[in-house]
């Protein structure tokens, strides 16, 4: 996710982006050759005094290295999209003065098409949640949560939910092939009927029910279908039983 910000922060036009990557990639060393990023190993090494630090790290390396953002927590404010990280913890590390928003983005922001729940904790200002907006935008979309439990439930809903419409796209393959289609056919099918779905879901603002209703003939093959989709055990209470599975793991993760 922090690539995907750095090439929408970039695309956009921000100025005076420090990268801080122990083991940088290609990419980054590139940019940084070409002067649109400035490119150091550890937080030590950053020689401004940032306004904002984004911090995209993984939950498990972010307990670790935490308290080594304190200084930059004396005055910037501090953007953690780490998955399962409290404030309470955040706090712990830079601070009870710290400006702590925290935000949930998703992996189509790689594309600008993602969707990103954001909330502030208190003692974050006005200007404060209008820059962060306008940074995570990068992403695409953008939707303020009002209680910290609810990034958890943004993390289970589209935070993970991406991996779940890959899974659809997976099973539907192999569906087509348990009824006679080739393999790469099957899944050149699934793949562009998914991603076709949901262009149109995003392009229709009608709601996805009726959206699903257009497309199913009364006594057809899609309500055939459906029949057993939307059985009292078909997927949308599979779907509540992974969701809230995710929710609870990111509880666990604090």
């Amino acid at each position: 996710m922090g690539s995907a910000l750095l090439k929408g922060w970039l695309a956009k036009g921000v100025k005076s982006i420090t990268v801080v990557e122990p083991k940088p990639s290609a990419q980054l060393r590139a940019l940084a050759g070409k002067k649109k990023i400035a490119l150091v190993a550890a937080p030590s090494a950053v020689k401004i005094r940032p306004s904002v630090c984004v911090v995209a790290v993984k939950p498990q390396i972010l307990k670790g290295e935490a308290p080594a953002l304190a200084a930059f927590a004396q005055g910037a404010l501090m953007i953690s999209i780490a998955a399962g990280t409290s404030v309470a913890a955040l706090s712990k590390a830079w601070g009870k003065k710290a400006r702590i928003i925290r935000a949930m983005p998703n992996t189509p922001g790689a594309i600008g098409a993602g969707i990103t729940g954001i909330y502030a904790a208190k003692g974050a200002t006005a200007t404060d949640k209008k820059t962060a907006a306008s940074l995570l935008s990068a992403l695409g979309a953008t939707e303020w949560v009002s209680k910290e439990g609810l990034i958890d439930s943004v993390t289970a809903v589209s935070g993970s939910g991406p991996a779940y419409l890959f899974l659809m796209a997976e099973a539907l393959t192999e569906a087509g092939v348990a009824e006679g289609l080739p393999r790469k056919q099957a899944e050149k099918f699934a793949r562009a009927t998914v991603a076709g779905a949901g262009a149109l879901l995003a392009a229709d603002k009608s709601p996805a029910s009726a959206l699903r209703e257009a497309v199913t003939s009364p006594g057809g093959t899609t309500a055939a279908a459906l029949g057993v989709l939307m059985a009292d055990d078909g997927l949308t209470a599979l779907m509540k039983r992974a969701v809230k599975a995710a929710r609870e793991r990111a509880e666990e993760l604090r």
